[in-house]
């Protein structure tokens, strides 16, 4: 039987996070080892040389999966037919910028990415924005692809999930695959809500093995404050997890969700059953056929702790979105 081929574009692929995505994309973690891959990489023009070295290593790998490569500075003809679209690239926060300065110059990328993959891409594609403020850098993207559906845009908030999740397992002395039911609400930013009421370690309540004043105070700020964390250790952004996380994201929608689990996404808020208002980005449980489809899961009440939480990250999405609205 032939294999499917599935087009995928990369932005940003001359850095480092895409440089640790690239190579797992092309060995089959994302789409299965029944799926090959026509790899689009996209970079600016300076960095086509670093594409050419990273196109180098890749023929090298010799993947079985891995039809084509293609790299070049030209969104609109990397992105020609894809079926999935990874935005990695994006304007790295500077020391004394604003978050509402990283948002304006972001901004312009992802009007230029929105536009780029209205025109080429395939109508069906889904897209994963990486780069950050990831959440209103989608709500961009979206807004300038209209031929797209918006429910189709997705921004990272799988490593937030998979951060909760690892802090948890060490705290507990388990293996990360024994805790379920990690929901991280809202915004990728410091005002996300690391939900740790619906969570099981084994089959036990989390409140049973864990103490809940530490989960209020030190897990919650610990999972907000990560990435921070991690610059201040390594002197850089995080690159392998983000790399790892965009991997399980996309993977997500085309595998089919165990019963009773959930994964986060930011998404589209409209008609949620929460209560967030409308036209957000916002982090949600979502559950997947395996089809590439989701649907937010209902209906997990949220404690007093937790609703306070969920105002302010939404707060903090409703007011980004003003710093943004001349590129809606």
């Amino acid at each position: 039987m032939k294999k499917m081929v599935k087009k995928i574009a990369v932005t940003g692929a001359g850095g480092q996070i895409a440089y640790s995505l690239l190579f797992r994309i092309c060995v089959g973690e994302v789409f299965g080892k029944e799926t090959k891959i026509s790899l689009r990489m996209l970079d600016l023009p300076a960095a086509e040389g670093i594409l050419a070295g990273v196109a180098m290593e890749l023929e090298d790998c010799a993947f079985p999966l891995l039809e084509e490569i293609h790299f070049g500075s030209n969104p609109e003809e990397l992105f020609e037919g894809v079926d999935c679209a990874f935005l990695v690239g994006a304007k790295p926060r500077g020391v004394g910028m604003e978050r509402s300065d990283l948002l304006s110059e972001n901004g312009k990328i992802f009007i230029e990415m929105g536009r780029a993959l209205n025109l080429a891409a395939s109508k069906d594609v889904k897209v994963l924005v990486v780069g950050n403020p990831c959440n209103t850098n989608c709500l961009i993207c979206m807004e300038n692809a209209p031929a797209i559906p918006r429910k189709n845009f997705h921004a990272l908030m799988r490593l937030d999930e998979n951060r909760a999740r690892g802090l948890l397992a060490k705290k507990a002395g388990v293996n990360p695959s024994l805790v379920k039911g990690v929901v991280i609400w809202g915004n990728h930013s410091t005002t996300q809500v690391p939900d740790y009421t619906h969570i099981l370690i084994g089959k036990k309540s989390l409140e049973e093995v864990i103490d809940a004043h530490w989960l209020q105070e030190e897990f919650t700020e610990t999972v907000q404050k990560r990435g921070s964390a991690v610059i201040k250790a390594r002197g850089k952004s995080s690159a392998a997890s983000a790399a790892s996380a965009s991997v399980d994201a996309m993977r997500a929608l085309f595998t089919p969700t165990p019963s009773g689990e959930w994964f986060t996404s930011a998404v589209l808020s409209d008609d949620n059953p929460y209560g967030i208002e409308k036209g957000l980005i916002f982090g949600f449980p979502c559950r997947s056929r395996g089809d590439g489809e989701y649907e937010i899961v209902p209906n997990l009440p949220w404690n007093y702790f937790i609703s306070e939480k969920i105002a302010v990250t939404q707060k903090e999405l409703l007011e980004e979105r003003e710093m943004v609205r001349q590129y809606l």
